[in-house]
């Protein structure tokens, strides 16, 4: 039998990544925080791929060392055979860094834990049942033991943080704002392999994503530290469908891996399935809204993008310590509501449009097998780095339908920022080709042409939106940007790429990369 309190600062619903990131970090600014999870841990979540960015939300939650020390498979790279270009990505030459596979039922359990010795209150087995609000303004929380339904009470807060994961409490139940994505109405089947040839895998520990040989569809391969790998077939909804009026779900996967994925097949050749093959769907969406008064939704509550590059925990991490330092900013103060709810949407939405776009190029890429002379006109060359954007995205980027539905001044902004990057990769690409052997595994590392852009892509950013910043010392919350110079800021002050000089060197470094080519 446990006792809620009747009223909290800060109610935090969710006890996943995104959940446990927001209530350590304003735990840690002093504030009174409770979190409500559904689950009693460790509990099963797909999803055990982490990009070096990881770490930087590590040392800012203060539990770099238990993360190091537990155990996790350690992962230095990532690994893309993609149509006819083979990528090898070694973190620590491009990003002087590393990473991790986790199995996420420890690892969310590891945050977690942390969470409460930070000193926020954690209920597990908690199920909030129902929310009653002040006109659009949530304020109390009917809650209820989630399995015996024994005990349950009401309780009162100041401010929402709904970490809820897909269940997605405000979106689905209140708001009603969830859109789904009509770039990646795609699905996921996937299952866990025993004695795999994992020695094969270069870098050591790399997420292995290959693309199928008929441009149908890719494979994710993970490996963990219990000795398993995870394997994962991502492909359309409607193909599955088909496909199923012939074939159960097993056969999908065993003839995807074996007759259209070579580079995959050659790993689990000695290896066992060792679990249920298990499949998930509809899981490409955003909210419409992800805050308003009194509630800031996080992770997958708010969004969720794709598995391919692994965005999903780093969504989640960055989401929580976006809202956290703008709570911590309105409790204090030194912010308004609207001014903090104005920088979290716009500073969340700007990474996910730049995230969506990079992985609706990569599915294009895996597509097309080579583009029509009409398709070459649109691709972007770089000189088209002046772009002026108009009011609509152009019509080579890659996811815009979904683009386009954002607000006009960051779809300018984000329209502006994924021109520049993609005419670098369209370049880049273009050069590989035409200098290439067929099969040929390119290694990226600083000394090329790929290096900025991958640090681009694999880098921790917390954007500035709205004039305002984030800054985590001398403690967490927002500034003006124009402060931002002179603050003391970043995670890890020798690492961080946050700084305006980092920020220009990146930029040097895509111009040489465009003469180079």
């Amino acid at each position: 039998m446990f006792v809620l309190p009747k009223s909290t600062q800060v109610l935090v619903v969710g006890g996943g990544p995104a959940g446990s990131t927001a209530a350590t970090l304003l735990a840690r600014e002093g504030f009174d925080v409770t979190l409500l999870e559904k689950t009693v841990g460790p509990r099963y979540h797909i999803g055990e791929s982490l990009l070096p960015a990881a770490l930087e939300v590590f040392d800012l939650l203060g539990i770099r060392e238990k993360v190091d020390s537990y155990g996790f498979y350690r992962k230095s790279g990532a690994f893309f055979e993609w149509g006819s270009l083979k990528w090898e990505l070694d973190f620590e030459q491009v990003l002087g860094t590393y990473s991790y596979q986790v199995r996420r039922a420890e690892f969310d359990k590891l945050l977690l834990d942390h969470a409460k010795s930070q000193g926020v209150k954690v209920f597990e087995g908690v199920e909030v049942r129902k929310l009653f609000f002040d006109g659009e303004r949530p304020t109390n929380a009917i809650w209820a033991e989630a399995i015996k339904d024994s005990n349950s009470g009401e309780l009162s807060f100041d401010y929402l943080i709904d970490a809820s994961g897909r269940a997605g409490l405000m979106s689905t139940r209140y708001l009603q704002n969830r859109q789904y994505h009509k770039e990646f109405q795609n699905l996921g089947i996937w299952g866990y392999w025993k004695n795999a040839d994992i020695a094969k895998i270069r870098p050591a520990g790399s997420t292995v994503s290959a693309s199928l040989n008929d441009g149908s569809g890719w494979i994710w391969a993970i490996p963990l530290h219990d000795g398993t790998i995870s394997v994962g077939l991502v492909i359309n909804q409607m193909m599955y469908k088909e496909m199923r009026a012939t074939a159960d779900l097993e056969e999908i996967y065993f003839n995807a891996i074996n007759k259209k994925c070579p580079c995959v097949a050659e790993l689990l050749a000695p290896a066992e399935l060792v679990s249920p093959v298990k499949v998930e769907q509809d899981y490409s969406y955003t909210a419409e809204r992800f805050c308003g008064s009194g509630y800031f939704l996080l992770g997958d509550a708010a969004c969720f993008l794709d598995p391919l590059l692994s965005t999903g925990v780093h969504l989640a991490t960055l989401s929580g310590t976006l809202a956290a330092a703008s709570l911590a900013s309105v409790l204090r103060n030194d912010v308004t509501e609207n001014q903090a709810y104005s920088y979290y949407d716009r500073g969340l939405r700007h990474t996910y449009l730049r995230l969506l776009v990079i992985v609706s190029s990569l599915y294009d890429l895996m597509r097309k097998k080579e583009f029509t002379s009409e398709e070459k006109q649109q691709l972007p060359k770089p000189d088209d780095i002046s772009f002026e954007p108009k009011d609509q995205p152009p019509n080579f980027l890659p996811g815009m339908e979904d683009l386009s539905k954002a607000e006009a001044g960051l779809r300018h902004q984000v329209t502006e920022e994924m021109v520049e990057i993609l005419a670098t990769s369209s370049a880049v690409l273009e050069h590989v080709e035409s200098t290439s052997n067929m099969g040929e595994t390119h290694a990226i590392s600083m000394d090329n042409v790929f290096s900025s852009l991958w640090q681009q892509l694999f880098s921790w950013s917390l954007p500035k939106e709205n004039g305002l910043q984030v800054i985590t010392k001398p403690r967490l919350g927002l500034i003006p940007a124009s402060e931002y110079s002179t603050t003391v800021v970043g995670m890890n002050s020798e690492n961080s790429t946050l700084e305006e000089n980092t920020q220009g060197v990146v930029q040097t470094e895509l111009d040489a990369a465009l003469a180079e080519v």
